[in-house]
């Protein structure tokens, strides 16, 4: 096997993109067809007009918790578990279903590799005839069975060890020799620890993909050190893969099946190049045709493209969490607030509310950036009271002097 998992990794950048916009108008109009939730929420859409990333932009997003408020609506009227997202229906098409926290429910179906992870476990060096130790766990969660299928399309066998008994864990290492590793970063640092101090042999470990959790550069040079490559991936349960790192170590080039937007948090506007926001996808799955999901995590594109030749974009990795709703004086006030304000001015191009103070005695200030005009202050701070119901201060600031780290609510009170 060379060093990619196929062709479409070194593709055209253009021709990749035309495939896609293609392949988008068909994708909408089979989950309107097919999911009841979408057929709603992309209701009076010309499905064979969203041939371009602009016209996607302006279908709604569906974040995380209204798919979560749909299921838990949807299994309340004794209907479906799924919410109306998924598809497909109990049976064969449907070999298992899985549970996240919330709980969200979430299909399975019959396609080969089907959330994907193959394309990561090959640029992590994962190949045919390897034994793959899986540590991410089997129990309700489908993080194990991401993985495990992902290995089995790329040709290894896969060691089912789950999380925890990490004696017996190190024991089954010592006797089956595995070249690969599974899991999150955290256990396998306390399998690494754990060895050393019992002299388990685990030398055959040589590479890994981890996720589920952050893994910074020094974790990834204190396993390299220990003669460890390990690699981390990005996925979650609803899409599946959406980037995984390579060896080139800059960044997380996107899956090729997969649409990836970074928008604004709290609205579904696309932002610049290099500006951090929310990661939303769209997914060719036609078992759980999931359109601008949002996923609640931060992150932003890098400029260029990866130096093994893979073309496909680039995203920094996980950059935190998208959901910054805080109370303020006892009112919920999240980013969709926050964007309502500024999209009542054109003049405002970025904001930023900061929530000050001490337990008992909150204050806001509204940072917004924008070249100035007369009376935007108090006319920007008639929005805040009328939005919010909360009245704060206002401070007009130069553009491009607010942090590019993708908050758009910033709690930084005191509660000592």
């Amino acid at each position: 096997m060379s060093e990619f998992f196929d062709a479409l990794e070194t593709r055209d950048p253009a021709e990749r993109e035309a495939a896609l916009m293609a392949a988008l108008p068909r994708q909408i109009a089979h989950a309107q067809a097919h999911s009841a939730a979408l057929g709603e929420i992309l209701a009076g859409v010309d499905a064979a007009a969203v041939t371009s990333r602009a016209a996607l932009a302006r279908l709604p997003v569906t974040r995380k918790s209204e798919l979560l408020a749909r299921q838990q609506a949807s299994r309340a009227a004794g209907r479906d578990a799924f919410g109306g997202f998924a598809a497909v229906r109990y049976g064969p098409a449907m070999p298992r279903l899985y549970a996240s926290p919330g709980p969200i429910y979430e299909p399975e179906g019959t396609a080969r590799d089907y959330w994907r992870a193959a394309r990561a476990m090959v640029a992590a060096g994962f190949r045919a005839g390897d034994l793959v130790h899986n540590a991410f766990s089997y129990h309700m969660t489908p993080g194990a069975f991401i993985m495990e299928s992902g290995a089995h399309a790329v040709g290894c066998t896969v060691f089912p060890a789950g999380t925890g008994q990490t004696e017996q864990q190190l024991q089954a290492i010592a006797d089956l020799k595995p070249q690969a590793y599974l899991g999150t970063p955290s256990f396998l640092r306390i399998l690494v620890e754990k060895a050393a101090e019992s002299g388990s042999d685990i030398a055959s470990l040589k590479k890994g993909l981890v996720g589920g959790e952050a893994f910074p550069p020094s974790l990834r040079d204190w396993f390299s050190e220990r003669g460890l490559a390990v690699y981390q991936s990005y996925a979650t349960a609803d899409v599946g893969l959406i980037a995984y790192e390579t060896a080139s170590r800059q960044g997380l080039v996107l899956d090729e099946h997969c649409i990836v937007e970074i928008v604004r948090p709290g609205t579904g506007d696309p932002v610049a190049e290099g500006e951090v926001g929310e990661v939303v996808v769209t997914v060719f799955n036609p078992d759980y045709p999931l359109v601008r999901f949002g996923t609640g995590d931060l992150s932003a594109v890098l400029p260029g493209t990866c130096p093994t030749g893979r073309t496909n974009a680039r995203i920094k990795g996980w950059l935190g969490r998208a959901d910054q709703t805080t109370k303020i004086k006892g009112m919920f006030v999240h980013p969709g607030q926050v964007a309502e304000i500024v999209r009542r001015f054109p003049e405002v191009t970025r904001a930023r509310l900061v929530v000050s103070g001490e337990m008992a005695d909150d204050r806001m200030k509204l940072l917004i950036e924008s070249a100035g005009a007369q009376g935007l202050g108090e006319r920007v701070a008639e929005a805040v009271r009328d939005v919010t119901k909360l009245r704060g201060e206002v401070e007009v600031v130069a553009p491009g002097s607010l942090p590019n780290d993708g908050k758009v609510i910033e709690d930084a009170r005191s509660y000592k």
